[in-house]
């Protein structure tokens, strides 16, 4: 029976860095904490991002280990469906006074959590809708 160690110091830096983020975030929430628009883009992004790293994931695994590909292809899955969840939610929080216009540099959460939401769906569809070859 083969052990595989796993050396922390160079795995995956940036990942674990952003999982602490949010292991963080998660225990400074309390009752009393408003959830916001900003809290949702936030988390809206990392799931966005997390949801292309399990792609890029599940393209390598896959030909050698097809079993585990699909497992990471479901989860592929279950992330963009979170991802939704999460876009629509924050389409139902009222509009908070920080999200007008000359208060955001970047411009209003609305446009970039959209803008990041559709382009993760087009990327997504690309990759799982047949393409149309034309007549035969």
């Amino acid at each position: 029976m083969a052990t595989t160690t796993t050396d922390t110091s160079d795995a995956h830096p940036y990942l674990r860095a952003a999982t602490a983020g949010i292991r963080h975030h998660t225990r400074a929430l309390t009752p009393s904490t408003r959830t916001d628009r900003r809290h949702l883009d936030n988390l809206h992004e990392h799931l966005t991002r997390l949801h292309l790293l399990l792609d890029q994931l599940a393209d390598a695994v896959r030909p050698e280990h097809p079993a585990a590909g699909r497992h990471l292809a479901t989860a592929h899955l279950r992330l963009w469906q979170a991802a939704t969840s999460l876009h629509d939610a924050f389409h139902t929080l009222p509009t908070a006074p920080a999200c007008t216009l000359d208060r955001l540099p970047d411009g209003p959460l609305v446009l970039t959590i959209c803008q990041r939401h559709l382009a993760s769906g087009h990327a997504i569809r690309r990759k799982t809708t047949p393409a149309d070859h034309g007549p035969a």
